[in-house]
């Protein structure tokens, strides 16, 4: 069965940095596109970062230049370091990954909180 299985979530303080880790298991199909979203009580759910196979990366604009995500395509594990932390970073962070024939998985979720 496929699993991805989210860690590294936490309470940290505004500033602080944290670094979430996503590893996919039970995967047959190459892994073009990892990546990360995020949701907020009462938000909806947006994309925070995503990168292909061959390393090009996608941020959204709240995240700009605080934010890195990077994978290790031979462990199928996909990264986001998170600095500069702020209060509006506080949510769900889910882990989410597409085969090169469009399959996508979800996993679960981890929490990250930001508190003054």
């Amino acid at each position: 069965q496929v699993q991805l299985l989210e860690s590294g979530g936490g309470l940290v303080q505004v500033g602080g940095s944290l670094r979430l880790s996503c590893a996919a298991s039970g995967i047959v199909d190459r892994l073009v596109t990892m990546g990360w979203y995020r949701q907020a009580p009462g938000k909806q759910r947006e994309m925070v970062a995503l990168i292909t196979s061959g390393g090009s990366a996608t941020y959204a604009d709240p995240v700009m230049g605080r934010f890195t995500i990077s994978r290790d395509n031979a462990k199928n594990t996909v990264y986001l370091q998170m600095n500069s932390l702020k209060p509006e970073d506080t949510a769900g962070y889910v882990c989410k990954s597409r085969t090169i024939h469009g399959a996508e998985y979800w996993g679960k979720g981890t929490l990250v909180t930001v508190s003054s």
